[in-house]
């Protein structure tokens, strides 16, 4: 009997390397001065979860916390978050988004979604349908993945 997983590898394969192309296409897209790719995972950790403490944003994106420390460090004296004591443990720091790195954020977003707007132009309603869709989907494994 063939192994369902076994028979999905040419089709995980095939989506693993689209990802991958894509997502370095949209790196390249990104400005000049733009924040670094540990710096954009604490900013959007923050964006999209809320608050959290270093440990948390660490966990979330499978790194160590004293891997981020200095990313927390730069982050923090740009402006970019907040730090204060925790309401429960008040040695513990927890980490918040500012209105400034909100918008740091959304400017590094922008960057790419125009260059990716330009490219999705190319293709028809039924394309960029397909797409969509495989967005929400994709999301949906990642969050998945996450629990």
């Amino acid at each position: 009997m063939i192994d369902v997983m076994d028979h999905l590898l040419p089709e995980a394969a095939r989506i693993r390397r689209g990802i991958v192309r894509l997502n370095r296409r949209l790196r390249q897209e990104r400005g000049d001065g733009s924040l670094s790719a540990n710096q954009l995972y604490v900013l959007g950790h923050l964006y999209r979860h809320g608050p959290a403490t270093p440990g948390e944003v660490a966990a979330a994106e499978r790194q160590r916390p004293q891997s981020l420390t200095r990313v927390f460090a730069e982050l923090a004296a740009e402006g970019l978050i907040a730090r204060a004591a925790g309401t429960i443990d008040r040695r513990q720091s927890v980490l918040s988004l500012t209105e400034e790195g909100r918008r740091a954020l959304e400017r590094d977003m922008a960057d790419r979604d125009a260059w990716l707007a330009g490219a999705l132009a190319s293709l028809s309603p039924t394309e960029r349908g397909v797409l969509e869709l495989a967005g929400a989907l994709m999301e949906r494994l990642a969050d998945d993945a996450e629990a």
